[in-house]
């Protein structure tokens, strides 16, 4: 199976890459970008034919070691 996992920083978190790279293209001339939010895509080749349990290895995985959980979320896609 495959596991795809998307991680962003909280709503309130200060992103600089994601100002960075809004500045970026307000230089290229995208003036009607409003923000940008910067974050983390991560796929997972994983063996196992339960996606419940599946998404429950990976969200341990993300807990323990892929997201810091106090400044990230993560959603989990298991295909």
């Amino acid at each position: 199976m495959k596991a795809r996992v998307h991680i962003t920083l909280k709503s309130g978190v200060l992103d600089p890459q994601g100002l960075a790279i809004a500045h970026a293209l307000h230089a290229l001339g995208f003036s009607g970008v409003k923000g940008v939010r910067q974050g983390k895509y991560i796929e997972i080749d994983i063996e196992g034919s339960d996606p419940a349990k599946v998404r429950a290895e990976v969200d341990a995985m993300c807990a323990r070691l892929l997201a810091n959980t106090v400044i990230e979320n993560y959603a989990i896609e298991i295909a």
